[in-house]
This record gives C-alpha cells, sequence and structure tokens, in this order.
C-alpha cells in the first residue's frame, strides 16, 4: 500500500506491480473517506499533500 501525490503516483504504481505482479486498485482521497483509517496527510516520498492510495 502507497499514499502518494499525483507527482509520485506513476513510480506507486510501478513499485505495486512489481511486488505483487499485478494491477494495483488506485482510490482518490480526496473524494473517499475512512471511518477505521485516518490517510498520512503527505506523500512517502515528498512533503506534498497526499492524493491517492495505491493498493
Amino acid at each position: 500500500m502507497y499514499v502518494v501525490c499525483m507527482e509520485h503516483l506513476e513510480l506507486a504504481i510501478d513499485r505495486f506491480v512489481d511486488e505483487y505482479e499485478e494491477a494495483p486498485d488506485l482510490i482518490d482521497l480526496q473524494k473517499v473517506h475512512f471511518k477505521a483509517w485516518q490517510p498520512p496527510a503527505h506523500c512517502e516520498e515528498c512533503q506534498q499533500a497526499a492524493q491517492f492510495l495505491v493498493i
């Protein structure tokens, strides 16, 4: 699972495919909210706002 900004989305997809050998699901964190989990505020690769969950 990766939480990234738009700039690092392709990198996260590539990592997911390399690790799991299948396409990930992409969740737009601006449109979806979780009751039991609060996503990190920042991208895992930089300090920009987290925008996508790659699972």
